[in-house]
């Protein structure tokens, strides 16, 4: 993994933590915990290994100040008092293991991307669906939100409200993405474990920092949605 080392931003937004950038998991008593970070965004999740049934799953905002990496809480499945509030991790990354260290509780993960970028290694947040020919807009602004978060071969989508803390729903597991084709298989999802090992195929493009994703859902409905990338 390459450190960040453009300064040209440093006066608009704030330097993805490279060092951190990517998925990365542990597993322990059968509860696999999985860590994304995509840019400026993360989500922190945890299911049972061998069955996929979600436990739970936290996520937001990062940035990181020397080895400290700074988690401000969008959602959290746990505890929703820590939505809007910031927490602290010293991260160490060697021989290909990040070290976290919070609350004096020290993790080691593992990373799982192969692949370090796509077309999509963003965050997204849905903005928009074509039904009937007719796209109709969303406002990205609004408290409430969909976010999907991409690294190399990993993703998650999560449903929240940051202002009254409600939690709607989330899914992820690992993906690809080329030549126009998405596949991905899910690996857990909150509202149906029945739909852990199914493997969904779409078509995308990305046009104006805008992802364009077209098929057929988990139930077989037919969608076209729009992403837009964040920030």
């Amino acid at each position: 993994m390459e450190l960040y080392r453009s300064s040209r931003d440093f006066c608009f937004t704030p330097p993805p933590p490279a060092i951190v950038q990517g998925a990365w998991s542990k597993t322990t008593n059968q509860e696999k915990q999985v860590l994304l970070v995509s840019g400026n965004y993360f989500s922190s999740t945890a299911y049972t290994a061998n069955t996929g049934a979600f436990l739970w799953t936290k996520g937001g905002t990062c940035k990181l100040l020397g080895t400290n990496l700074v988690l401000t809480y969008e959602f959290d499945t746990q505890d929703t008092a820590n939505v809007g509030t910031s927490e602290t991790w010293k991260v160490k990354l060697k021989n290909g293991t990040l070290t976290t260290s919070a609350n004096k509780i020290k993790s080691n993960w593992s990373v799982m991307d192969e692949i370090t970028t796509t077309p999509l290694t963003a965050a997204w947040l849905i903005s928009g669906r074509k039904q009937n020919g007719e796209i109709s807009k969303m406002d990205t602004t609004r408290p409430r939100k969909t976010m999907k978060i991409l690294t190399g071969s990993q993703f998650q989508w999560i449903a929240y409200n940051v202002a009254t803390k409600e939690f709607f729903g989330t899914g992820g597991g690992s993906y690809e993405a080329k030549n126009g084709t998405y596949k991905e298989k899910i690996e857990f999802f909150s509202r149906d474990n029945s739909r852990v090992g199914t493997e969904l195929q779409f078509e995308f493009k990305v046009e104006n920092d805008d992802w364009h994703h077209s098929g057929l859902s988990s139930k077989g409905e037919p969608i076209y949605e729009i992403w837009s990338k964040r920030k």
